[in-house]
């Protein structure tokens, strides 16, 4: 096979690989970012992390949140609750950027399958 040829057929297997092994790492930070709590299901985002630190400051201890699923789930200490979800989104977050950084420093198709 012609080299440059072959050189253009490395990179394209490299971005393919690269592509899915990012859609892998999103995938997975997706999965670690839900949060069981009082039989409700919640994903946790910034939005909701700030929901509860707005009601909390509120003088507030507990609420009824919606969940993933549209149910209503009382939350009964609600700095704990919200204590709980900063850790998963740290935990999750930091999770993502420690692989994702991983896999940046792997420009070969066989470095980042070995990840």
């Amino acid at each position: 096979m012609d080299e440059k040829l072959e050189q253009a057929l490395d990179i394209s297997n490299l971005m393919i690989t690269m592509n899915n092994q990012k859609r892998l790492l999103k995938e997975k930070y997706k999965e670690n970012i839900i949060h069981y709590f009082n039989g409700g299901q919640f994903t946790v985002t910034q939005q909701i992390i700030s929901f509860c630190q707005s009601l909390l400051s509120l003088g507030q201890t507990d609420t009824i949140l919606i969940d993933d699923n549209d149910t209503p789930v009382k939350i009964e200490d609600l700095q704990s609750f919200a204590d709980e979800l900063v850790n998963v989104y740290w935990k999750s977050a930091n999770s993502y950027l420690v692989e994702y950084n991983n896999l940046k420093a792997n420009r070969s198709v066989k470095g980042i399958m070995d990840l």
